[in-house]
């Protein structure tokens, strides 16, 4: 069974890296049509570090609040943005990974910055990334690069069930952007590397087959080339608006995402990056009806 996206969560740290994953990700709740939710872990409570007042009379001066206003200048910043997507923001007690894995259930989006203020391992978003990547039950959509550009989406497949997902969301965003859909797959010439279930071409057709059907107005062109993964999906971000990549498990990635593969495009590729182990709808999105309160009060998303 499938699962249509329902709802957009982005992760915030007050940098501008974050800034910019909540432009996008307020781009895509737009494009789908579903509201946008704006998380920030607030992980001092959890190392029990005070974080009321300095004094009584700077009562603006308590981390809590400032952890607040950057919730507050995430939110306006999503408004600007897309004023008709509906914005919710939450504060959360906790590390940021375990919260934002808690937060992305199936039918969730989740975007997050390439890099954050440093500084404490915790709040890295970069490091965040990698492990949302890994492990969460949602799609994940890292923004690096300077922007969307009129570049094609890619998305890189290898055959299995989990690229079969990762080409569902791809054929998705290229229906929500109206470009190109590059459908690759890299056959290794590494020794002792296997080139795993695409054996040629009319193998890659085949496996786009079901998907084109459903997105008959997506252009789609299929691509088997010889080279090595890493280097050739790097090499493509460079004229893509968005690279999409299968997972598998929960802390490895395999088939064409090969050892390191995956960490290396989270961290060089040229353009934002979505790694998809979740399921995806096959008709579409759906839209959610219900409001969002434009606040939550922290532990209660």
């Amino acid at each position: 069974m499938t699962t249509a996206i329902t709802r957009v969560l982005v992760g915030i740290d007050g940098s501008e890296q974050s800034l910019a994953a909540v432009r996008a990700a307020a781009a895509e709740a737009a494009r789908r049509k579903v509201p946008l939710h704006i998380v920030h872990a607030f992980v001092w409570s959890s190392l029990h570090v005070y974080v009321g007042p300095v004094a009584p009379d700077l009562p603006a001066t308590g981390l809590r609040h400032q952890a607040e206003d950057l919730l507050a200048e995430a939110e306006a910043e999503a408004r600007k943005t897309a004023p008709q997507v509906l914005v919710g923001t939450h504060l959360i007690d906790g590390a940021a990974t375990q919260v934002l894995l808690e937060e992305a259930d199936p039918a969730t989006l989740l975007v997050l910055g390439d890099r954050g203020l440093g500084g404490l391992s915790g709040l890295i978003i970069g490091s965040v990334a990698v492990h949302a990547a890994a492990r969460a039950r949602c799609p994940v959509l890292v923004i690096r690069g300077a922007g969307p550009t009129a570049g094609p989406v890619v998305v890189g497949i290898d055959g299995t069930n989990q690229s079969d997902l990762a080409l569902g969301f791809a054929f998705e965003e290229s229906a929500q952007r109206s470009v190109e859909l590059i459908a690759l797959h890299v056959r290794d010439g590494s020794p002792g590397r296997s080139d795993g279930l695409i054996t040629d071409g009319q193998t890659l057709i085949d496996a786009l087959a079901g998907w084109r059907r459903t997105y008959p107005d997506v252009v789609v062109k299929p691509e088997v080339v010889r080279g090595h993964p890493r280097h050739e999906l790097i090499a493509r971000s460079r004229q893509a608006q968005l690279m999409v990549l299968g997972a598998h498990g929960h802390d490895t990635f395999k088939g064409l995402l090969l050892g390191s593969v995956s960490q290396t495009l989270l961290y060089h590729s040229a353009c934002p990056v979505a790694v998809v182990r979740a399921t995806l709808p096959t008709n579409g999105v759906q839209r959610l009806t219900r409001a969002v309160s434009p606040r939550h009060s922290p532990g209660h998303p």
